[in-house]
């Protein structure tokens, strides 16, 4: 065999020198991507730790020979096109590169798994390195093989999204405005128009580059997200829509028009809203008509023909000219009214500003239109008018504010308008609270920010407000006022008036009383993590736990409650346990010397908080919530107090532990206990949260708990509960976590029997049907659904696998084999190859041809592969249930797991006596060449599989001519760096092949 030179760059230390100087320049360019930022870092920590390999290999450890030049020239080529993927994900369009993140993920996990297999191809066994050294580098093989690199759920859930607006043609505006907003969020750009209409821009000049580039595929999918984000307001300038609107309301005339009779409804003499039309050809109201059936009316009311109750047809047409008809009058009344109230006198104003308020609160469109024709400069003119014209002024603008950057701008911009919406902050009840709802939505636009804060007395008039008695406008400006602290110029006027130091003062050094007054703002004010986080900086914590210990128990309880408030913050709730705050709130849980359930709830709604804060830690010291035996047991214990919220505080604050880095020490503790019997009993407690918390508990301890412990603790009556959960309950976390826990259950015959009984297989079928190309959370629950249906699918009870298929899930199995998850695909892969272990001893003899043969009817002509008559339901034939295609697709897939299951289902067609016929079939899939294709596969189990195959495969002439050529290769090499079996095997297909001898030494 001759060795062909790989590497075009010259010598060996030239082309590992080239390979180090890429690295580098990788790690420095993935410095600036602005997507995926995370799984650039985790690719390029893997290029750093190759580095002292390569390194090492340079100073002369190795020799030229062709499969080192082959995983070096694989690691610059990888590591070149990672580089180029890192420049591209650093200049494009944010939007452009948000909208292709999963493409991206998924090219950073290829890169990585493609180094995996070139650092694996180096002969490290004769390069004289440390044995340690070379233990290293094959960890850092696998962990990159099994890296994964997917969208962060923020990311998910706006592509979700913006799917779903795709294909339910969503024209909503304010859904778009909401997509967009959620756009700017994750891409990091500014809520501004100016700034997300140039990121559009930028993006469609990407969609341009594409069609270019003859990408027409992508191209036409980002056409249509480009179509749906432009229904948003930052899409089109003010101008834009002002010149649609007019040149629409000009044609329409001046003059109201009175309803056609069509349009009323002949039982109720109203204008229809939703007419439909009965049998008898008629018009009415639907609720009307449906209302003259109710009452036992079985003719038409107009013609009196006896009439089929049960038609009821939407007169769509009728229903838009009815909607036309009242938009054309709608927009007419909107245009007249406004030279009205700006000349009106008071009770006419009064008058007109009501018909405007009436017709916002309808319709978003009617605000829309408020907006086109000047309303907003009126409204603000009438705010020097009497108190009830203020008022409905000021609730109009908060309606044309709300979800529209254009009248936020308007407003802000408007001479002596922000001004005179501050003045009413110091005004009447009524008054105050629909001006600081208005300011709160103005904050929401950048520019207006400075000017609410630099108005005299705002931030004064706001402080004053978020310790008022009304709760909605205390709410209100409190979030005003965080808003506000966001601009440096704001934050002066805060800091002039001492609003936060002032609270923290005297918390700290007044006396009782005022101390009190203090901890009960904290604990009652709506505070985000910015202020909670700035109120721990500035030492709150200390005042609080001194009060905390207070003997008294009302100092003790608004204490609780601040810091109950205060620890909703992850990093406080960390903060809080460094400085021992968790300690003596552990300790007065653990005495039970608790006097009022309030105060019970709030304890452990703290002790869950802090729990939630030490999930994903970013410290390389993570900080621990319960550092001891005796906590878990103790802190479990309080599951038995009878208060449902405390059980549910209790187990959520477990289940935000199982996440955390101790979760596997804590899942131990926990089945150690034992917490399953109890959580058992729960999962059927009344309380539907505190049920669905102990479920989802459940379902973090089930997989590799003790089969003792389940099979004591679950019985029939638990099976039958977990199963009403999957069926009835609205929580989809829930769903999840019972199916999680009917997945890993012990296989069983009895836990199986239970769940027939229970009737779990319709249940399951049912689950997979729903969650079919949904949401993560779905998919995740289609994953566990197949995962519990696999026990039913084991060759040793076929009364179980008819009992399965009856339902008709093969069928749904193959078509998840084209668009699940990969561990969905794995697992389908699996039952598939259960079922068609059963097929041979299943498929019925072709009955013989009896009498004279010419005259008998034809025989039924045998399946291809089992020689008799098949069927999906009855032997659970692949071929009968069109599964070899897309078992064959899925060999191609880049998880090894889903490759090695397919691969399992498609060679039972070759088992035994079948190999000629099933070989067909392999063959005439194009399967047999993917198969040779994993002679170069790391996966052991692949390897060994295909070796097997081929094996076999070969036996037959017509197949060893037909592929034996491209295996020889493949073959050759894996008796070279094979291991025994391996090698053996390899040596004998080879030999089959005609290429080595019989006798060979690789034998």
């Amino acid at each position: 065999m001759m060795v062909v030179d790989l590497l075009s760059s010259g010598s060996t230390g030239t082309a590992i020198s080239h390979t180090v100087e890429t690295i580098a320049e990788f790690v420095v360019t993935a410095k600036d991507v602005l997507v995926k930022k995370d799984s650039f870092n985790e690719l390029g920590a893997y290029m750093e730790r190759i580095k002292p390999v390569l390194e090492e290999l340079k100073k002369g450890k190795v020799s030229d020979s062709e499969s080192f030049n082959k995983a070096i020239e694989t690691m610059n080529k990888e590591i070149k096109d990672a580089k180029v993927l890192a420049e591209e994900c650093s200049k494009k369009s944010k939007v452009y590169l948000l909208m292709n993140c999963r493409s991206i993920a998924k090219k950073i996990e290829d890169h990585t798994k493609q180094l995996s297999w070139a650092l694996s191809l180096l002969p490290l066994a004769t390069t004289g390195l440390s044995s340690g050294i070379v233990e290293d580098i094959e960890k850092l093989c696998d962990s990159m093989q099994t890296s994964g690199f997917k969208e962060a759920l923020d990311e998910e859930a706006i592509l979700d999204k913006i799917d779903s607006g795709i294909r339910e043609n969503n024209v909503d505006r304010s859904h778009a405005n909401k997509m967009l907003l959620l756009i700017a969020e994750a891409v990091g750009i500014r809520n501004e128009r100016s700034t997300i209409k140039l990121e559009l821009e930028e993006f469609k000049s990407e969609i341009e580059k594409a069609r270019d580039r003859k990408e027409l595929a992508e191209a036409m999918q980002m056409d249509q997200i480009i179509a749906l984000l432009e229904r948003a307001d930052a899409a089109s300038s003010p101008r834009e829509k002002e010149l649609r609107y007019f040149a629409k309301r000009q044609s329409l005339g001046s003059q109201i028009l009175e309803p056609l009779q069509s349009f009323y409804c002949p039982i109720t003499q109203d204008v229809m809203v939703d007419p439909v039309e009965i049998s008898s050809g008629q018009t009415f109201e639907r609720s009307a008509i449906e209302k003259w059936f109710a009452e036992g009316n079985k003719l038409c009311p107009l013609t009196l023909i006896p009439l089929d109750t049960s038609v009821l047809r939407p007169n769509k047409m009728l229903k838009r000219s009815i909607q036309e008809w009242k938009d054309r009058n709608t927009m007419i009344t909107i245009a007249t009214l406004k030279e009205k109230i700006l000349s009106g006198n008071d009770d006419e104003v009064l008058h007109d500003l009501q018909i405007v308020q009436n017709l916002c609160e309808e319709k978003e469109q009617h605000r829309e239109w408020v907006i086109l024709e000047g309303y907003i400069l009126t409204l603000i003119q009438t705010l020097s008018r009497n108190r009830d014209i203020r008022r409905h002024s000021l609730s109009i603008l908060g309606m044309l504010a709300k979800d529209s950057e254009e009248a936020k701008v308007k407003i802000s911009t408007a001479d002596g308008a922000i001004e005179s919406i501050v003045r009413s902050l110091g005004r009447n009840t009524v008054e105050r609270k629909l001006a600081v709802a208005l300011l709160l939505e103005l904050s929401k636009y950048d520019l207006a920010l400075e000017h609410i804060g630099k108005v005299q007395g705002c931030i004064l008039l706001l402080v004053t407000m978020s310790s008022g008695d009304d709760n909605q406008a205390a709410r209100d400006a409190t979030e005003l006022l965080e808003n506000l602290s966001y601009s440096d110029q704001n934050v002066i006027q805060m800091t002039k008036v001492n609003y936060f130091k002032h609270l923290l003062q005297r918390l700290s050094t007044g006396p009782e009383d005022v101390k009190m007054i203090m901890a009960k703002t904290l604990a009652e004010m709506e505070l985000n993590d910015h202020n909670r986080e700035s109120l721990f900086d500035g030492g709150v914590l200390v005042p609080l736990l001194d009060m905390f210990l207070h003997n008294d128990l009302k100092v003790k309880t608004v204490a609780i409650k601040a810091l109950k408030n205060l620890s909703n913050s992850k990093k406080n709730g960390q903060e809080m346990i460094r400085q021992g705050a968790a300690r003596p709130l552990l300790n007065l849980l653990f005495n039970q010397s608790i006097y009022t359930a309030s105060l019970w709830e709030d304890l452990t709604t703290i002790i869950m908080q802090l729990a939630a804060s030490t999930i994903s830690q970013d410290s390389q010291t993570p900080v621990l919530l319960l550092d001891s035996d005796d906590d878990v047991f103790n802190l479990f214990n309080l599951v038995n107090v009878t208060e449902p919220v405390v059980q549910q505080n209790i187990i959520q604050t477990f289940y935000a532990l199982c996440q955390t880095p101790s979760a596997s020490c804590i899942r131990t503790k926990l089945k150690e206990y034992p917490a399953v019997p109890k959580l058992v009993q729960l999962c059927e407690n009344e309380n539907q949260n505190l049920r669905a918390s102990a479920v989802k508990l459940f379902s973090c301890l089930v997989e590799n708990c003790d089969e003792a412990i389940i099979e004591e603790s679950v019985n029939q009556r638990c099976i039958n509960t977990l199963l009403r959960i999957i069926k009835s309950s609205s929580d989809d976390e829930e769903k999840l976590s019972a199916m999680g826990i009917i997945c890993y259950l012990p296989e069983t015959d009895q836990i199986t029997r239970w769940l027939l009984d229970a009737g779990a297989l319709e249940i399951i079928k049912s689950c997979v049907q729903d969650g079919k190309d949904r949401d993560h959370q779905r998919r995740t629950l289609v994953e566990n659904a197949i995962g519990a249906l696999c026990r039913f699918t084991v060759p040793k009870n076929l009364e179980w696998q008819k009992s399965a298929a009856e339902t008709g899930i093969i069928t749904v199995l193959v078509q998840l084999l084209e668009n699940g998850t990969t561990l969905t695909k794995q697992r389908v892969a699996q039952c598939l190859a259960q079922f068609s272990r059963s097929s041979f001893v299943l498929s019925r003899p072709i009955p013989k041809r009896k009498g004279l043969w010419c005259f008998s009817a034809r025989a039924d002509i045998g399946c291809m592969v089992h020689g008799g008559i098949c069927s999906v339901k009855s032997s659970f034939c692949l071929l009968e249930a069109n599964a070899v295609g897309p078992l064959t697709r899925t060999l191609e897939e880049p998880d090894p797991g889903v490759c090695e299951a397919s691969l399992d289902a498609l060679l039972t067609l070759i088992e035994g006596e079948r190999l000629q016929h099933g070989s067909k079939v392999l063959a005439d899939a194009n399967a047999i060449p993917l198969i040779i294709k994993y002679l170069g596969s790391h996966s052991p189990g692949l390897l060994e599989k295909s070796l097997n195959a081929l094996e076999r495969i070969f036996r037959l002439v017509e197949f060893k001519q037909k592929y034996g050529a491209s295996a020889q290769m493949p073959l050759v090499d894996l008796t070279q760096r094979g291991n025994g079996s391996v090698r053996s095997m390899s040596a004998r297909i080879l030999a089959q092949l005609n290429v080595l001898h019989d006798q060979s030494s690789y034998f």
